[in-house]
């Protein structure tokens, strides 16, 4: 199946037939990337009574209880109300959950996703923005990143890709911002223009994955949420395959 979706001035043609999944599946336990040290998942059967929610230990059906942590345990999608005073949800600020994407491949320096790095690459034209981290491996889907110093982006990058259109930042680290900034957080208040003039339709999703196989270029995407009223939902970013007509 093809679509032919016009976007600006221009018609694409893109491949419905072969969503690339770019988010990382959830698992009970300890079997999933994690950070900031927030507990693991846990998927639990619901018992009440002589009930229990498991096929498997004798119930009549499979029904279980549900204990996340969106910005912790994997693939999330966020909004300003994650740094905002005001109650602020991703529910209502992600409500066209379709962008035409630019995927492109970065080495960090000294840690960091660099402005002057993105620059060489950076299109244009398009509002989102997804960025993959090399080296890239699958050690990603199970990454323990707590404690670990991992790679961030520069507050200037944030602050660029918010001036030049991009409503959609995309990363497979586990935070735009280091682990400990003292609270700072200044990359996600750049992004976002918080407090000045916040961006309400603006999301960040961290911890994808983007395997080696799906080239750098321009792609349609669908950012799938749960209806949560809170300030992020785990995600199910899917990018399509697309060309100029």
């Amino acid at each position: 199946m093809h679509a032919i979706i016009e976007f600006g001035e221009k018609k694409y043609s893109v491949n419905l037939d072969q969503p690339l999944d770019i988010s990382i599946p959830m698992h009970s336990g300890t079997n999933n990337p994690n950070a900031f040290g927030i507990q693991a998942p846990l998927f639990e059967p619901f018992k009440a009574g002589d009930f229990v929610g498991s096929v498997a230990l004798g119930g009549s059906v499979n029904c279980q209880n549900l204990t996340i942590n969106a910005h912790g345990n994997g693939t999330h999608t966020e909004c300003v109300g994650h740094i905002s005073k005001e109650k602020i949800t991703i529910n209502q600020s992600l409500n066209k959950f379709f962008a035409l994407a630019q995927l492109i491949t970065i080495e960090t320096q000294k840690n960091c996703v660099l402005l002057e790095d993105v620059k060489k690459s950076f299109l244009g034209g398009c509002d989102a923005f997804v960025i993959r981290t090399f080296p890239n491996t699958d050690g990603k889907l199970t990454a323990q990143y707590s404690g670990n110093e991992p790679a961030f982006l520069e507050p200037q990058l944030c602050d660029w890709l918010a001036h030049n259109g991009i409503k959609h930042l995309l990363i497979d680290l586990p935070s735009v911002d280091p682990e400990e900034d003292g609270g700072t957080l200044s990359a996600h208040h750049a992004f976002w223009n918080y407090p000045q003039q916040p961006r309400l339709d603006a999301t960040i999703t961290e911890m994808i994955y983007v395997p080696s196989n799906i080239a750098d270029g321009i792609y349609f995407l669908n950012i799938q949420i749960a209806s949560l009223e809170t300030d992020a939902s785990p995600s199910k970013p899917v990018l399509y395959a697309t060309s100029i007509l």
